[in-house]
């Protein structure tokens, strides 16, 4: 019972917008349509009974809202399926705008939408009942009919407009929250990193002093990238292999011969737009968690690929893997990066974005950690 509602809530959330895949399963969104229809049909019940002037018999009862339910539901059923159609069939970018700012042109596409799964609820109910329910005294000469479906559609859109809007506008200030905090997080660079990088380079300076400057000069380089990061609301690909590389290099002056790396991508996955600082929590844990408990060490493969609609990128490492038990003394995590990562996909791309930690494929030792998301328009 507990599953069911929860499949429910996640359908509740995204029932007004258009997925190419929706969190909740398909059976959730069908019974939420249910739902909603029957809502829709026990209001225009109450409206019924109300203009009528006098309270019905049980049975009179029956017989209006028989109708009316019947009605409601298959307009449900019309909504559904061409909704449903629209999120299959419709190109990306589409889906993009009707889940954007619901500004003029997107309430319009709603009304007209709307106008026409009505209409054609009305006339497949019309089919099957042999009349319109609640609308046998109406006069429904053609041009005030269609004047009022107009005013009627006109006043639905403005008010699912401004509900549109809020919910955007919720989101867009959650998706802000969440880059500020991440960027809170890693503004405050843990002092034990800075501490032990620097008294690496202190101890280098004395007896291999080329070495310490290039560890001072990889040093610098990660400050600059990473700050520069933190100072935006978006970065690229190539920007968060960039940091990546940079982590890993000035890691590298400590751990010497225990760490190695390669970094993957080609030019077209480097140009895509991406959140900033997505990658370099899963290098952290990939080196922390994966390598440095390791005496022999490890590499570390961080890879950008395309496939299809979407873009993966993946972190891999050889190291202990996630069944490997923790070292006694060892410092251990709590997921808040992995799970601030999920969340900042949700915000930004929906369900269809994911945060998978996965064993090393082939069976080989070691951790995959893959991103993946739905492509975005690049950025030049």
């Amino acid at each position: 019972m507990e599953h069911f509602l929860a499949n429910l809530r996640l359908a509740r959330q995204h029932f007004f917008k258009l997925r190419r895949k929706h969190a909740a399963p398909e059976w959730a969104m069908w019974v939420m349509t249910g739902l909603v229809s029957l809502a829709w049909g026990l209001g225009l019940t109450l409206v019924a009974v109300v203009f009528s002037g006098r309270v019905p018999s049980a049975r009179q009862l029956v017989e209006l809202a028989l109708p009316l339910l019947l009605t409601s539901m298959i307009i449900g059923t019309v909504f559904h399926v061409v909704y449903t159609a629209i999120e299959r069939l419709a190109p990306d970018r589409f889906l993009t705008w009707v889940n954007g700012e619901p500004g003029l042109l997107v309430n319009l596409f709603y009304a007209v939408s709307s106008m026409c799964c009505v209409g054609l609820g009305l006339l497949l109910g019309f089919l099957l009942l042999g009349h319109l329910p609640g609308v046998g005294r109406v006069d429904w000469a053609p041009q005030r009919s269609w004047i009022s479906v107009a005013v009627f559609a006109v006043f639905a859109s403005v008010v699912w407009g401004l509900y549109a809007w809020q919910q955007w506008y919720e989101e867009q200030l959650k998706r802000q929250a969440q880059e500020a905090q991440l960027r809170l997080l890693q503004a405050q660079i843990e002092p034990h990193f800075l501490f032990n990088t620097l008294a690496n380079v202190h101890s280098l300076m004395d007896h291999d002093l080329p070495k310490a400057k290039q560890m001072l000069a990889s040093f610098t380089d990660y400050l600059r990238v990473s700050l520069g990061s933190m100072r935006s609301e978006n970065s690229t690909v190539a920007q968060e292999l960039d940091l990546a590389q940079s982590y890993l290099q000035l890691l590298q002056g400590r751990m010497e011969d225990r760490l190695r790396f390669e970094i993957s991508a080609g030019e077209p996955a480097r140009r895509h737009s991406l959140p900033p600082l997505l990658l370099q929590p899963l290098v952290e844990n990939a080196v922390m968690h994966g390598l440095e408990p390791s005496i022999a060490g490890g590499t570390v493969w961080v890879r950008a690929q395309l496939q299809g609609t979407t873009l993966r990128l993946e972190v891999q490492d050889d190291g202990r893997g996630l069944d490997a038990p923790p070292r006694p003394g060892a410092r251990r995590g709590h997921g808040l990066a992995l799970n601030n990562i999920r969340e900042r996909l949700q915000a930004r791309y929906g369900p269809e974005a994911q945060l998978e930690l996965l064993p090393a494929p082939g069976g080989q030792r070691g951790t995959l950690s893959r991103i993946t998301i739905p492509l975005q328009p690049a950025t030049t």
